[in-house]
């Protein structure tokens, strides 16, 4: 990494990077697809369209992923021996 981005705040790294991630997405069409992912997306689809299962919604998933940080949050500033 340069020199001059370790310079700069960590929010403002995140946000370039934010940034350029949100570049790419706008042009994603430009990114073609490989077979592999293609045949991959394919079967996906078919599974769905064949047992209907919509999934989780997200917020249900957010919220079990924050369960599972929890005790690692509270785990970061502990020192082991």
């Amino acid at each position: 990494m340069s020199q001059n981005l370790k310079e700069l705040p960590v929010e403002v790294r995140i946000r370039l990077v934010e940034d350029i991630w949100d570049s790419i997405a706008k042009d994603q069409n430009t990114l073609p697809l490989t077979s592999e992912q293609i045949s991959e997306l394919d079967r996906r689809l078919d599974k769905f369209e064949l047992d209907g299962e919509p999934g989780r919604p997200a917020s249900e998933v957010i919220s079990d992923i924050r369960k599972r940080l929890r005790p690692l949050k509270s785990d970061s500033g502990t020192r082991r021996s």
